[in-house]
């Protein structure tokens, strides 16, 4: 196991982890336009939050939390400008509160069951 292991770190993936925050009606939209286009792996979770906007009033009340859902995908770099174009057609509204993209670097992924390094 420690071999094979260690074989598998030598293996160079270079990968993104995309963060979409998106409106709840529009999460099954991008998740199936994803699986179309072959990226099928996806971590989605329903959260709540708020833009630069602090939220709304409206007469006495303020709604400053607003559902939304969080998807979260890692993927190789040569997907990684379709992923981002399938999200931005598929979840904008053209309307405030359309959500945010964010992409970071990942240095490694590992697959718990193998021990197998990338994706």
């Amino acid at each position: 196991m420690r071999k094979a292991l260690s074989e598998n770190l030598r293996r160079n993936c270079e990968m993104k982890m995309i963060r979409s925050i998106i409106r709840p009606e529009k999460a099954e939209v991008v998740a199936e336009a994803l699986a179309d286009a072959g990226l099928t792996s996806l971590t989605k979770m329903h959260v709540f939050g708020r833009g630069r906007t602090k939220g709304i009033r409206i007469g006495d009340v303020v709604y400053d939390e607003f559902p939304k859902t969080l998807l979260l995908m890692v993927v190789p770099d040569e997907n990684l400008e379709k992923a981002i174009q399938i999200i931005l057609e598929k979840s904008k509204t053209g309307t405030m509160g359309d959500g945010k993209i964010f992409i970071t670097e990942v240095e490694e992924a590992y697959t718990i069951s193998s021990g197998t390094k990338g994706l």
